[in-house]
């Protein structure tokens, strides 16, 4: 019987590569996220290619009512949630003292509050049938921070411990709960951010990739989309079922300094 899986966030980046790598596996799929709706159409009828069943709903992050929609859809119209991805997120660039209120409040709600909801919704009905996947996609940041980056940092840091949290309530509920941090990938959020952060530093877009992004990164090089998305199939995997509270580095060595 096919797994069902819920993924947050996954009209484009990260997501819609993780959406795409469980389809391939035969998922019914509940994709979630903004863009244009023929886009969004798209993506859905191409995930369908592999013989499950794929959904959008159109769920605000930001909206505790809507999300719980979410979850609750995804359970009436596939009978359970088997694996849920959150990985909704938004950045803002900015220093401490500019940083905007709304944008702030904006990036704990999407980036940590919107998983709460997502989990409190979902672990009834994976405790009641012993079993379960959940899958926080956080960041490097989650381990790391860097300036300029407050909201996101704090936020991400936030998952972490909502991770720990969870992974000790549901242990012995054959539900496990991990993060996955990855480091720099090329999605339309971070290369949203590199004109603000060349502006923020006062330094060439190109420099940001070089100087700020991949310094770091011991690879010099940029974490690819299949990269997550395979972590995270394993994750969801029989062989990772004593994995749980932890987190997984995929950062080309960042976080190893």
């Amino acid at each position: 019987m096919a797994r069902t899986v819920v993924v947050t966030g996954s009209t484009s980046g990260i997501g819609l590569g993780i959406a795409r790598a469980f389809a391939a596996e035969g998922a019914n799929l509940v994709i979630n996220g903004f863009g244009p709706a023929d886009e969004i159409e798209a993506n859905r009828a191409a995930l369908e290619a592999h013989g499950g069943k794929a959904i959008y709903h159109s769920a605000d992050m930001t909206k505790p009512a809507e999300i719980a929609d979410l979850i609750a859809t995804a359970e009436q119209t596939f009978g359970a949630v088997d694996v849920l991805i959150n990985n909704a997120g938004i950045q803002h660039v900015s220093p401490v003292e500019e940083f905007p209120i709304d944008k702030w409040d904006q990036i704990i709600a999407i980036n940590l509050t919107s998983s709460f909801h997502t989990i409190r919704a979902a672990v009834p009905g994976m405790k009641a049938r012993k079993a379960g996947r959940i899958i926080n996609v956080a960041s490097a940041h989650a381990l790391v921070a860097s300036p300029y980056k407050s909201a996101y940092v704090a936020a991400k840091h936030g998952i972490l411990g909502l991770t720990k949290s969870v992974a000790l309530e549901l242990a012995e509920f054959g539900v496990t709960i991990n993060a996955i941090c990855p480091g720099y990938v090329l999605t339309p959020l971070v290369e949203k951010q590199i004109p603000d952060t060349a502006k923020a530093r006062g330094i060439s877009e190109e420099q940001v990739k070089t100087d700020v992004m991949l310094r770091l990164q011991a690879t010099k090089e940029f974490v690819a989309i299949d990269e997550v998305a395979a972590t995270a199939i394993f994750l969801a995997s029989d062989a990772a079922r004593q994995i749980t509270g932890t987190s997984i580095a995929i950062d080309g060595g960042w976080t190893a300094q």
